[in-house]
Formats: structure tokens, sequence, C-alpha cells
């Protein structure tokens, strides 16, 4: 099946999103006086030349330039906080509708499978996949194995949150990555035709990212969706421009840098 809206969501055959969901989901912690304002994430994104910006429908209604958009919008249709403790449960906030009309070339979806709720989500995620797929709409899902007794990270639980999303219709599976490269492989495998993007994760040092991101693309994945390793960096735009060097044109993580360092000097 050939979905209209791919097209934008690929190039050279590989992806780099922009996340900025992190408002909703761990509150303002993560920002600072420059990225807590949307517009400047919008602005970074369109600058950057990637493949989306994911945003929910709050911000990208109030900040996102539809009529001149530069940059393909992806909308996150679920949500939660962090102050619920517990088993995870997120459920759509934002209609399929809504976010065509706020211009949404894509939607995103969270997943939590290992939740005592699982069922609750895997059951909305469907029938969000059957509404955009018959309209020619990409889906994302963020898969994060979560609950009592899971083990987030081991190879298996990241091999089997690709495979949902496989079984339950994604077109982009967001995973972890653990260093495992083997065990990537064998999660790309796992994902079959669904695209593998690697989840960006917390703030760490640029070639320790870097590096991990090279190996997640060397071992199968498509992209990345990234979103505090590029505008909690102090050049945002600079950061950006060294992962498009690793995802679109294959350079290792230290010819990425020396390009950082060759765009950071006067």
């Amino acid at each position: 099946m050939k979905l209209a809206g791919m097209d934008k969501l690929v190039k050279k055959g590989k992806t780099i999103l922009l996340a900025y969901d992190a408002g909703l989901e761990h509150g303002p912690i993560d920002f600072n006086m420059n990225n807590i304002d949307p517009a400047s994430i919008v602005q970074l994104a369109e600058k950057g030349g990637i493949n989306g910006l994911v945003l929910h429908h709050g911000v990208a209604e109030k900040y996102f330039p539809t009529k001149e958009k530069k940059v393909p919008l992806i909308i996150k249709l679920n949500g939660k906080t962090k102050l619920r403790k517990g088993d995870p449960l997120s459920q759509q906030v934002c209609s399929v509708d809504r976010a065509l009309r706020l211009g949404a070339d894509a939607v995103g979806y969270t997943l939590y499978p290992g939740s005592m709720y699982e069922q609750v989500m895997f059951q909305e995620f469907c029938a969000i996949v059957e509404k955009c797929h018959r309209l020619g709409v990409p889906v994302i899902a963020w898969v994060y194995p979560r609950g009592q007794g899971v083990e987030e990270t081991s190879t298996d639980t990241i091999a089997y949150a690709a495979r949902i999303a496989l079984e339950l219709g994604a077109d982009f599976a967001k995973i972890n990555f653990n260093g495992d490269f083997e065990g990537f492989k064998w999660a790309c495998k796992a994902a079959g035709k669904t695209r593998v993007l690697m989840v960006g994760g917390g703030k760490t040092d640029d070639l320790t990212f870097l590096t991990r991101l090279r190996r997640a693309i060397d071992a199968g994945a498509t992209g990345i969706a990234v979103g505090r390793n590029v505008w909690q960096h102090e050049t945002p735009l600079k950061m950006l421009a060294a992962v498009k060097e690793v995802v679109y044109n294959d350079k290792s993580p230290e010819e990425a840098l020396k390009k950082l360092s060759a765009i950071s000097a006067p």
C-alpha cells in the first residue's frame, strides 16, 4: 500500500524527525529560556531541512505556520503526564480530523505494551491506523514497553516492540537502542516493512549520541526521532547538521563532529 504522505517523511531512504512533545510528557523541566518557546523549535525545524516536526495539537495550532509550511508536520494524537504513577495509560487527546485540519502530514501515537492498559491503547491505535490509511496518512508508533515485570531495555523486549508496531499496522516504529548491535539488527528484521526510528533519548555528549545513531543506522534503522539531543544543544542547528551527516550522508560520528566543528568556526 502506497501512502501519499510517505514521500515527505523519507529522504535518500532515511528519516529525521525533530520531536517536541516533551512539554506534555515531561513538563517544562527539559526546557531553558530559549527552547521553552515553541516558535524557536518551529524555526529550527524549518531551517534544518529534515523530514518532520512532531508537535501536540495545541502547540501546532498556535505556532505552526500551516499556510507557509516549510517542514512536514506530525501531530501526536495521544499523550499523558509523568504525574500519575503506576502502569501507563496514554489515550487520544486529538482526533485525526483535527490533526489534518492543522496541516498534519502524518500522525503519531505512543503505545505502552506490557501496561495493564495495553489493550485500551491497542484498540485506539488500530482505529487510528484504519482511518489514516484510508486517507493516505502515515502513522508513526512510539513503542515503549512499560509495566510491572517488563525489562524495558532488554534486547528481546526491544525486538518485541518493533514487531508490535508491524503487527498493529504502523508505518514507522520509534524504539529504543540499548547498544546491542546484533540485537538491534534483529529488532529491525522483526519490524519487517515497518521502518525503524531510533529513540533520541535524554541529552548526552555529542560523540556518544552520534556513535549510537551511527550504529543504529548500520543495524538497519531508517533514521531517528530526536528531541533533547538537538534542541537542548548549545548550537541546535549545528547539531542537527551533524545528525544529517550521519543519517543522510552516511558519515561516521567523527566526520560528523568535524562538520559540526567546521560549522562552529567563525
